[in-house]
């Protein structure tokens, strides 16, 4: 392990451990919701991420790459399927040969298992690494998994469990990034009416450079949310299309991609579900994806405050350690309620989604989840800022003792910005809990005319 990457957390029922680098179920506190199935994943998760990803995690987003081995290897482990939405595809996962998850059967899992893997992938403190592995199935699978036909599914669903193809969501555009109902990129069918032609741009696609497949929001109608579909469109070599890497703030590692579709022909079977459902498509996968964010963000908080934590403990200045500063602990105390009170909401929120049916969830916890994602991006700034003041100079080097804090303020606008700008996400939580009370209150009222009380 790197000298400047986070160290590994000791045994909490032998030593005490740095306050504020656990979660309480993980400090050796009581728990409601984490049963012995979900800390024997959380054991064999920490034990496989702290052996393949957290000795070179820093590295690799130094040199804005994972090497080619890594992902072949978490595929091998089937440490690639937690990323999609719980519950797990089980006959599908069982016909593809995967039984269980680092011993978890697949039967088992649910939302906490996702959340501990999650926030396991995330103590590293940036995402880069883990995303450029993950992202794929995450967010580009499901779509298919959940909408696509029975022949589409057969065709791209057992590489794609497998590892042996790599995939990306491509909605974002120049043009159109959280405004969703503005994607410009269009795919009209060819005349023999077998193919689509598509042409347009994506732009800030996560994995898209290394990926073969993604799915794309497409533009097969006219204007508006009701002109958009959604399709499994070829990228690595495929004739038409152009990738090149951007270069980005943070999360550097994860390939962010900018893509040019130029007369890009593809089979009218790549249609994912029925033309002119895309943003239904778009806006349910979109719930997963922001509660993913959310939960490994509140790890990157946690990571960054910890480590700052750790280190006023040590560092000395004006005759005495840091944590002996008033104003050093009022700092302290400030982020790590933030920490705490979004960490709580977090095993909050995804308890509640082991208890709802998806169609539910995606009705009661949409908005809120929204919200959810929002918030833990400014936690994140409030945790990385401290760190990066508390660590003084250091915080702000590249390398050394205070990379972790440097390395993390960079990771904010990553998640504060993607995903749903933060703007966008408070404005669509309040508008989709008004409407949800609306639709309420509509169903209460007496009908009209109607004597029954």
């Amino acid at each position: 392990m790197s000298s400047h990457s986070p160290s590994k957390v000791t045994d909490t029922d032998s030593q005490p451990i740095v306050p504020f680098s656990e979660p309480p179920w993980l400090a050796g506190l009581p728990t409601a919701y984490y049963k012995p199935t979900h800390r024997k994943f959380q054991k064999a998760c920490r034990a496989f991420v702290e052996e393949h990803l957290m000795p070179q995690a820093f590295e690799w987003e130094t040199a804005e790459t994972v090497p080619d081995h890594v992902f072949p290897l978490f595929a091998k482990a089937h440490m690639l399927i937690p990323n999609l939405p719980a519950p797990l595809p089980v006959q599908w996962l069982h016909r593809v040969g995967i039984e269980d998850i680092l011993g978890t059967p697949v039967e088992e899992w649910d939302y906490l298992h996702t959340a501990i893997y999650l926030d396991e992938m995330a103590r590293t403190g940036i995402s880069g690494p883990g995303s450029s592995m993950t992202a794929g199935m995450a967010f580009g699978v499901p779509p298919v998994l959940k909408f696509g036909s029975e022949e589409l599914k057969e065709r791209f669903i057992p590489d794609a469990l497998l590892g042996k193809t790599k995939w990306c969501i491509a909605i974002t555009e120049p043009g159109a990034g959280s405004d969703v109902a503005n994607i410009a990129t269009t795919a009209k069918k060819s005349d023999d009416g077998k193919h689509y032609i598509i042409n347009g741009e994506k732009k800030w696609i996560t994995n898209g450079f290394w990926s073969d497949y993604a799915a794309m929001a497409v533009r097969t109608g006219g204007p508006g949310a009701s002109g958009l579909s959604m399709l499994v469109c070829p990228l690595k070599n495929f004739p038409g299309v152009t990738m090149r890497r951007l270069k980005v703030s943070g999360q550097i590692a994860a390939g962010t991609t900018y893509i040019e579709l130029d007369e890009v022909k593809v089979p009218v079977e790549n249609l994912i579900g029925t033309e002119g459902q895309g943003m239904r498509y778009v806006m349910t996968n979109f719930n997963h994806e922001r509660l993913t964010i959310a939960v490994g963000v509140a790890r990157q908080s946690r990571v960054a405050l910890s480590s700052a934590m750790a280190y006023v403990l040590k560092r000395e200045a004006f005759g005495k350690a840091l944590i002996e500063q008033p104003v050093v602990r009022h700092r302290l105390a400030k982020a790590g309620a933030e920490l705490e009170t979004l960490q709580a909401w977090v095993d909050q929120f995804v308890y509640m989604m082991t208890q709802l049916k998806k169609e539910d969830a995606d009705i009661k916890l949409g908005g809120l989840t929204a919200l959810a994602k929002a918030k833990a991006g400014m936690v994140f700034k409030e945790c990385a800022e401290c760190a990066v003041l508390l660590f003084g100079g250091n915080g702000y080097t590249r390398s050394g003792q205070g990379e972790i804090a440097e390395k993390a303020y960079r990771e904010v606008m990553g998640a504060r910005i993607p995903g749903g700008s933060e703007d966008v996400m408070l404005d669509l939580a309040i508008r989709q809990l008004v409407k949800n009370y609306k639709n309420a209150t509509q169903a209460l009222d007496r009908p009209r005319g109607s004597s029954k009380l």
